[in-house]
């Protein structure tokens, strides 16, 4: 994939973010990615608001279009393939986890997490950082054949430490890093990388 798409690629996944994250997801540095930014807004591609890009929807379209050309060879690789679908079953877990972690079940009834209960958050915690034990090895297969990707990894890992310092916001806030947020973004690219749909 070429700087300019790379680019793209990385506006796509964030949505709606700076260049320096953009650059920094894609492994791009902040100046290429301002610049490569720069451009596609120049060119009708993205639009700039408040120093955060995001692609217009024809870019989007044509961007997908590309995905086979760049990522065909993964596609087809038995040890991607593999590590993709032990991500897809290990993200049906994050998503319970993620779910217990925002409602709390009182006689029966599911209320809003207020995070009053300090125990039951520690729980939550635990269990994810028990995922991500099993996640790790998939991280790593998905990394091996994608370098680039072990950005992921890296910030997924350092969000659970921060939660498990007892920072919680680090879990699902969606203002940060966190580790629903990079989980998220992961599983985006993994569907784009895919060619495939969520399944939600």
């Amino acid at each position: 994939m070429n700087d300019r798409d790379l680019a793209l690629h990385g506006a796509a996944i964030k949505r709606h973010a700076p260049a320096k994250a953009i650059g920094e997801l894609v492994g791009l540095s902040e100046e290429r990615a301002a610049a490569l930014l720069a451009e596609a807004v120049a060119t009708g591609r993205a639009i700039e608001a408040k120093g955060a890009y995001a692609l217009t929807p024809l870019a989007g379209v044509a961007l997908q279009s590309r995905y086979g050309l760049h990522f065909q060879h993964l596609r087809d690789d038995a040890g991607f393939r593999s590590a993709y679908d032990g991500f897809e079953r290990v993200n049906r877990t994050l998503k319970q986890i993620i779910t217990d972690w925002q409602t709390l079940d009182v006689g029966g009834q599911k209320v809003a997490n207020d995070h009053r209960d300090k125990d039951y958050d520690a729980k939550i915690v635990d269990r994810l950082g028990a995922l991500h034990e099993q996640a790790e090895p998939i991280l790593t297969g998905l990394a091996r054949e994608l370098p680039r990707l072990k950005i992921y990894g890296d910030k997924l890992l350092a969000a659970l430490e921060a939660a498990e310092d007892g920072d919680i916001e680090w879990v699902s806030d969606i203002r940060r890093d966190s580790y629903h947020t990079v989980w998220f973004e992961l599983h985006e690219e993994l569907l784009r990388i895919m060619g495939t749909e969520r399944d939600e």
